[in-house]
């Protein structure tokens, strides 16, 4: 007796549980920005350090002749990864137990924290030490950790003042670029414990101070928590660039080393490396090549941290492999590159965005990872639009994501997923006017009555619901007094029309007399060469 096995409908995979982690702001972008464009100091900060990485950026790319060639290298590998994505993963757990280490599958954010919580637990201690992760910001690891009685300790210099601020990174390279030297100084002097009351704002000064209240977290904490640039399927190999050394610390002193990867840094061969260590740097800090790159490979009895543990994260990701058009964003490799050149990003601030990840790339990784849609009114629903579209974004891109697009591509699919609202009503209203010529020429007679609602300077600044959302962010210019169809069949407009034809006229009979007189003379002045000449050169004999 044969049974029918039922199998069920696929599903798209779950996107980051919502209200969990740090993928979703309190407010929508427009809300949030306008608040953040009132901080002058805000902005000076960002305008200064974003233009300066700029430059660095472009000085050390363009001493490269095949930069581009290895941006398509770097495409192309990131795009072979996503392809084979599920057995390059299982090829690295393999390689990672092979060689001593333990691997943990985390299918969200909810359960990573509850693995590294209980691997913290077990090693008896309630501190740790972490290196800069956005996947660790992404999923609040800290906030979780702090209410189990664990302290976490950042290292990053900027992490660390964000940390003792309080606050929320703001950038993906520099989370403290909002800050300035006397606001650091500050929190330096609020929140290190025996700080000099006397310190300034010296930055040598700062990270002096920075340093003394590390180095004894450095060498007493036994657990370290790191995020990871790069995971190599073919080796078990995890590797973390950084600037100032922390990360070294971290990553060798303490006995049990936890790290949090999200499934997209992984990468197909330990080769690959080549290509990426040249593009980070590059993009990123606008250096040819990271002061410290540590790699490891599992567990070396006697050397380093004899626990390892790797927590392999999805979180959205899944969700964002599953869509044809938007799994690109998963190639990003968190250079920052696309936030430098954002002209909203450097007006509007990362805390705008409301997600670790801000500025285009977040625009993009966010709604997928964590959705659009999730309730109504979905802060994540604006960030698609926190966007000019001009494209310098794609320019940057050091792996070539094609952010334009994808913005785009995430405001369609947010307006499919609104069903009915005011604005495809308008939409499709304007379509059966335009489709009509006779509706057509009506509506732009009747459009002649918006002049009642513009000011003296003749811009409308405030229309009626459902358009009052067009008006709260732009002028519109008052409609003129009479349309162009019947200005151009008026007699004032077949006047103009006729006036400028014999202009254009003119104008063409007087080039064509100029060039006849260019030719005339220029062919006078070559009979009157070779006569002088008596004859060819002696190169033509």
């Amino acid at each position: 007796m044969s049974t029918t096995a039922y199998l069920g409908m696929p599903t798209v995979p779950p996107r980051s549980p919502y209200g969990t982690g740090n993928l979703r702001g309190d407010r929508k972008f427009p809300r949030a920005a306008h608040d953040e464009l009132r901080n002058d100091q805000l902005r000076r900060n960002l305008g200064r350090a974003t233009h300066t990485i700029r430059a660095k950026r472009l000085a050390v790319t363009g001493e490269l002749p095949d930069w581009e060639a290895l941006r398509d290298a770097g495409a192309a590998i990131k795009t072979d990864t996503m392809n084979r994505l599920p057995e390059l993963l299982e090829q690295l757990e393999a390689k990672v137990t092979e060689h001593g280490g333990t691997v943990h599958w985390a299918r969200d954010g909810v359960e990573a924290n509850a693995i590294v919580t209980r691997l913290v637990q077990q090693t008896g201690s309630d501190e740790v030490i972490k290196v800069k992760s956005m996947a660790t910001q992404e999923i609040g690891l800290n906030e979780h950790l702090a209410d189990q009685g664990i302290t976490a300790y950042e290292t990053d210099l900027a992490e660390l003042i964000v940390q003792l601020a309080d606050d929320k990174p703001s950038h993906i390279l520099v989370p403290a670029i909002h800050r300035n030297r006397d606001e650091i100084r500050e929190i330096f002097k609020a929140g290190i414990p025996g700080v000099d009351p006397e310190l300034d704002s010296v930055p040598a000064h700062l990270a002096a101070a920075a340093r003394a209240y590390l180095r004894e977290k450095f060498l007493t904490t036994p657990v370290a928590v790191s995020g990871a640039n790069f995971g190599i399927a073919e080796t078990g190999t995890l590797s973390v660039v950084e600037s100032e050394g922390n990360g070294r610390m971290c990553l060798t002193l303490p006995d049990t080393l936890i790290t949090v990867m999200g499934i997209e840094k992984v990468l197909p061969r330990y080769a690959d490396l080549e290509v990426f260590l040249q593009l980070l740097p590059r993009s990123s800090t606008g250096e040819r090549m990271n002061p410290y790159t540590s790699m490891w490979t599992g567990v070396t009895p006697g050397d380093g941290p004899q626990n390892f543990h790797l927590v392999l994260l999805d979180n959205g990701r899944t969700a964002a492999l599953a869509d044809k058009v938007g799994r690109q964003a998963l190639n990003c490799i968190r250079c920052s590159a696309c936030l430098n050149v954002c002209p909203v990003y450097e007006r509007a601030g990362g805390h705008a965005y409301g997600s670790t990840y801000p500025g285009p790339i977040g625009a993009v990784l966010t709604p997928q990872l964590a959705g659009m849609d999730a309730a109504k009114n979905d802060p994540n629903s604006s960030l698609p639009y926190a966007s000019t579209l001009c494209g310098a974004c794609y320019d940057a891109c050091p792996v070539k994501i094609d952010i334009p697009s994808l913005l785009v591509e995430l405001r369609h699919q947010h307006t499919e997923a609104a069903g009915t609202t005011a604005e495809k009503l308008a939409m499709k209203a304007a379509a059966a006017v335009m489709g009509r010529p006779g509706v057509y020429r009506s509506a732009q007679k009747a459009s002649g009555l918006g002049r009642a609602l513009a000011g003296r300077d003749g811009r409308i600044t405030h229309l009626p619901p459902p358009f009052n959302g067009w008006s709260a962010t732009r002028d519109t210019p008052a409609p003129p007094k009479e349309t162009f169809r019947s200005w151009l069949t008026s007699d004032a407009g077949v006047e103009a029309m006729r006036t400028a034809a014999e202009e254009g006229a003119e104008a063409r009979r007087t080039a064509a007399e100029e060039k006849a007189e260019l030719m005339r003379t220029a062919a006078e002045e070559g009979a009157r060469a070779r006569t002088e000449g008596n004859g060819p050169d002696e190169e033509e004999q």
